[in-house]
């Protein structure tokens, strides 16, 4: 049986790829022992652009992750509680080291997104090892 770390680890360093459809929703798969594929994803959930122009936006993104049978695809456990996130701004303009703290009255929507709490798969890698341990010991 796999270790947690060492599931960790494969979380992090497995590429995320887009899945093909008209949906917002990249995923990885990882091939785990016993036929079992643990799917971990996310999806776009909602796009907030300004008013005036179409040109900046935020998209928000929920992760979730699955246990599926590697022959099958049926699905065994899951987790899409949508209660780990993250933005991303949609622009080119990103917030910088340059930027200075006067500037954050004036923030656009899409430099929130690098200011705000973000959910990164670094920082959720262990939550998501710690509930795929106690699925696979079932």
């Amino acid at each position: 049986m796999i270790k947690k770390d060492e599931l960790m680890d494969i979380i992090v360093t497995t590429p995320i790829g887009r899945v093909e459809g008209p949906e917002d929703v990249w995923e990885a798969h990882i091939e785990l022992d016993d036929d079992k594929t643990l799917v971990v994803g996310y999806k776009g959930e909602e796009s907030f652009c300004e008013e005036e122009t179409e040109d900046e936006c935020v998209i928000t993104y929920s992760w979730y992750w699955e246990l599926r049978d590697i022959k099958t695809w049926n699905l065994l456990q899951e987790n899409h509680d949508s209660d780990l996130t993250f933005c991303t701004p949609s622009q080119k303009e990103l917030w910088g080291d340059e930027s200075t703290f006067e500037e954050i009255g004036d923030l656009s929507k899409s430099k929130i997104c690098t200011w705000s709490d973000q959910n990164h798969i670094e920082d959720i890698a262990e939550d998501i090892a710690d509930e795929v341990m106690d699925w696979l010991e079932k």
